[in-house]
């Protein structure tokens, strides 16, 4: 999953490119009517060459590296507070919505660059399952396969009953800062900090942590009202979403604080780190309807318009807690 997303923005970039190429004098980010023929194989060949280099370099980068064995299924539901499964569901969502958009822009009939979506967006996740499964410390995990699914299925469904997305899964990252302080292994004889085991798990920079940090992202289900009205009301704008969102804190292992995983030698303790869960009701912006003449624009708030915007925020958390953030990012 972490190694999909930046994959995912090549992909969705490149027919950009392409069309510039294109002798046709069709506009770069206009509709054709029937499928058009260049944009089609050169999303195809691109796509193709992305992906198999990309499925190569992470398995040379990665799995190459540990044991490998017979394929075996692997149950990791519970660990990280379900926030990697939710990463699971935000990303094939977007993977088979991202393709589904791109086949459209080459001129395909709806229907199916919808199952297209679909199969490609399911295709990708399904890629890093396979290869977990041959991978003796993981394991084809039926969980993610399941979040997956759930993810595609949400699109899908959508298309299929409205032709619109009226619920979007979106996500926002909130940089922690860690402090540096003292963690004495549980034999007394070594010491580490807080700060040197959030970087061994989710490494530094805002890049790394956009897509490794469990305790900054906040997955949101954001839905638009006035979609489901025949005859919106004046008052509701059409760009007004309300969202829920799901979040997580003080996690700095799987399933418990505790590390190396099988032989552990820190433990932190729960009074002071407890892991909680994070429960949020807030407001959004759907992107793609507001109402805008360019097409660059409408581009653009349909590239980002995956990304929650900043609004105040009601918290209620596992520990009891609730609490109001007037500017929630």
């Amino acid at each position: 999953m972490r190694f999909a997303r930046p994959v995912l923005f090549l992909l969705l970039l490149f027919p950009l490119w392409a069309s510039a190429q294109a002798p046709e004098r069709l506009r770069m980010l206009e509709m054709p009517d029937t499928l058009h023929a260049a944009r089609f194989w050169t999303c195809v060949s691109g796509g193709t060459l992305i992906y198999s280099g990309v499925s190569y370099g992470l398995w040379q980068a990665w799995y190459k590296g540990f044991d490998l064995g017979p394929f075996h299924f692997f149950n990791d539901f519970g660990e990280w507070e379900h926030i990697d499964k939710a990463g699971h569901l935000f990303t094939a969502y977007h993977e088979a919505q991202w393709v589904f958009g791109g086949a459209r822009w080459t001129g395909m009939q709806r229907r199916k660059a919808l199952w297209t979506g679909v199969a490609v967006g399911s295709g990708l996740q399904l890629t890093i399952e396979v290869m977990d499964g041959f991978s003796e410390k993981w394991g084809f995990s039926v969980p993610d396969f399941a979040a997956n699914t759930l993810g595609v299925s949400l699109f899908a469904v959508q298309e299929l009953l409205w032709e619109e997305q009226r619920a979007q899964l979106k996500l926002s990252p909130s940089p922690n800062h860690y402090p540096s302080m003292p963690i004495t292994s549980l034999d007394g004889m070594q010491q580490t900090n807080l700060s040197d085991r959030v970087a061994e798990l989710y490494g530094t920079g805002f890049f790394e942590s956009f897509l490794k940090d469990y305790n900054a992202q906040t997955y949101w289900l954001s839905v638009n009202p006035a979609a489901f009205f025949t005859d919106t009301p004046k008052w509701l704008p059409a760009w007004l979403n309300v969202a829920l969102g799901y979040g997580a804190g003080n996690l700095f292992g799987g399933y418990a604080n505790a590390w190396p995983s099988e032989e552990p030698a820190y433990l932190l303790s729960d009074a002071v780190y407890p892991r909680y869960r994070q429960y949020y009701l807030s407001l959004d912006v759907d992107l793609r309807r507001i109402p805008v003449k360019s097409r660059f624009v409408k581009f653009l708030f349909g590239v980002v318009n995956f990304i929650k915007i900043p609004a105040p925020a009601l918290e209620i958390n596992s520990l009891g807690t609730v609490r109001f953030h007037p500017l929630f990012w």
